[in-house]
């Protein structure tokens, strides 16, 4: 993938995470026409909320730092091995850092 296609694709990845996080913490702004009470209303499960505030932002921080890797000139590049991340990896995950073995091994570590 090319940088100027990944680079689109991350930032309209960032926008939509950025307006998620503002709804999922009942933002009137990004609500729209809805009240803050409404959108709280429909998020009862405090936990689960929070639970996807956290997932949001973590995609967020992955998202940032793919775009600082384009900036940097080593985007598609696994920042462990340093191996190309393969093109249907990045199609599929335009903020993957990490080629699939790499990947592998920090999941099992965790």
């Amino acid at each position: 993938m090319d940088d100027a296609t990944a680079r689109a694709q991350l930032e309209s990845m960032l926008a939509e995470l950025d307006r998620s996080i503002l709804v999922l913490r009942g933002d009137p702004v990004a609500v729209g026409d809805r009240s803050a009470a409404d959108a709280g209303s429909d998020l009862t499960d405090a936990d689960r909320t929070r639970a996807m505030i956290d997932v949001a932002t973590r995609q967020r921080t992955a998202v940032v730092d793919a775009l600082k890797r384009i900036d940097a000139g080593v985007y598609g590049s696994c920042v462990d091995c340093g191996k190309p991340v393969p093109e249907g990896r990045l199609a599929a995950r335009p903020e993957a850092s990490r080629c699939v073995q790499c990947q592998s091994e920090r999941e099992r570590r965790r």
